[in-house]
């Protein structure tokens, strides 16, 4: 951490205590009625077992609070190599040692211990790496909320605690586009408080005027687009992304079923809400389905500008609504356990300055922007956060989801994954230049 200066978070030691509490109970309670045998299960390769992200978070809170803040030794210093995230890929660590069950329990109580002691004793000093903790705590309850959308356990009790925000059907398609004026805005997170180092550093820049979508695409718009031949017509596909298609046969998003399209015509398939944002499509697929619209996906900068920036007041607002923390099913669909998205219109008190509803919420939105540093970038407090994966291997998408907690879900959050990724809770808005 030499050579930068690290914002304090303004977060006490009575808070921190409470905000890991919380995020460990949450944690505990996702995988509560699920057995053994399928926390220790392999259920997609591109996913951990459930088992392994316990103790990840387990090593990593002891590694961060009781080594590196207060001096301690490692716990289990023989498990820092299994629980390394950035040196084990998925798709290994099944045959990994990691703990388990019982185990990994055991060690996430007995690193808590450790955590809570130290807290009495020294507090939480200017309260970055609590804050890193508990956020990364939360980040892999998502994680974890998409390796159980994959297992589609038969007998997986979903603990609910809050259900979507209610709300009549929307006629949102997700092609109703704002413009967005031509200016100079403010990118990127402000010096204080936390924020993850490829926010940083904040920076003036200027962006031309263009159209964004009012709403993500809903499901009964990109079905459209698949009953169109979406996945036929090879002039919508850029040349990776037809490839990656006609490898892996893909058809249709992931969770749709090959015969979806009959089914819904049919009055025969419930789940699927038309009026939702459609969810699991690539970034390939989220560049196809806007070309055939004669549009394309926004740039990064474009995103965050059309979220924030207030062009009356010329000032960068934390969120699209303002000043203050979401409300949860007030301003945004975040922080759930289930169901998924809300309706398209469902949080009209959420909209940004320019009238864009679900900007932050429902389903990440794929952008056009590789991954990279701003200009200045400093890697902190590690460079295996963000650093190594800069590059165009990696798009960036935006906004938050339905899983994600609110306290990880601001405009200014930067997720990256391989374009042909479709695990994440991710659907699109599209863009169209002036």
């Amino acid at each position: 951490m030499r050579g930068h200066a690290l914002a304090p978070t303004v977060l006490s030691a009575d808070d921190a205590v409470a905000a890991l509490t919380e995020a460990r109970e949450r944690t505990l309670a996702l995988v509560e009625s699920v057995g053994d045998a399928d926390l220790e299960r392999v259920h997609s390769p591109l996913m951990s077992p459930l088992v392994w992200d316990l103790g990840h978070i387990a090593a990593f809170e002891d590694l961060w609070l009781a080594h590196r803040f207060a001096g301690l030794p490692l716990l289990r210093g023989e498990l820092l190599d299994v629980y390394d995230a950035f040196d084990t890929p998925r798709a290994g660590r099944g045959e990994l040692p990691f703990l388990r069950p019982g185990p990994a329990r055991e060690y996430l109580d007995e690193v808590r211990a450790r955590t809570l002691e130290t807290i009495a004793d020294r507090g939480v000093g200017d309260g970055l790496l609590h804050e890193l903790v508990i956020r990364h705590e939360h980040q892999h309850n998502e994680t974890m909320l998409q390796t159980l959308a994959l297992a589609r356990l038969t007998d997986y009790q979903a603990p609910v605690r809050r259900t979507a925000a209610a709300s009549a059907d929307s006629t949102l398609t997700g092609l109703e586009l704002v413009e967005i004026p031509a200016g100079p805005c403010t990118i990127g997170a402000p010096e204080y408080g936390f924020a993850y180092d490829n926010e940083r550093p904040r920076h003036r820049t200027d962006v031309r005027g263009f159209m964004l979508g009012r709403s993500p695409i809903v499901n009964a718009t990109y079905l459209n687009f698949v009953e169109g031949g979406g996945y036929e017509r090879r002039e919508w596909w850029s040349d990776e992304g037809w490839s990656w298609k006609e490898e892996y046969d893909i058809t249709h998003p992931g969770g749709w079923t090959a015969d979806l399209a009959a089914e819904w015509r049919l009055g025969q398939l419930e789940p699927l809400d038309p009026n939702i944002p459609v969810v699991h499509v690539s970034w390939f697929e989220a560049d196809a389905f806007a070309r055939a619209h004669g549009a394309r996906l926004p740039t990064e900068i474009e995103w965050e500008k059309a979220a924030t920036w207030d062009q009356e007041t010329e000032v960068a607002l934390p969120y699209p609504w303002g000043e203050d923390p979401p409300q949860v099913g007030v301003h945004a669909n975040l922080d759930l356990l289930g169901p998924g998205p809300a309706p398209a219109a469902a949080h009209p008190a959420g909209a940004s300055p320019y009238g864009c509803l679900a900007m932050v919420g429902d389903v990440w939105e794929w952008t056009s922007s590789a991954f990279g540093g701003y200009p200045g970038f400093i890697a902190r407090p590690y460079r295996e956060y963000s650093e190594v994966f800069f590059g165009h291997e990696y798009r960036v998408l935006r906004g938050g989801s339905w899983a994600t907690r609110a306290r990880v879900g601001t405009p200014t959050f930067r997720n990256w994954d391989h374009p042909e990724r479709r695990q994440i809770f991710a659907g699109l808005r599209i863009a169209r230049d002036l």
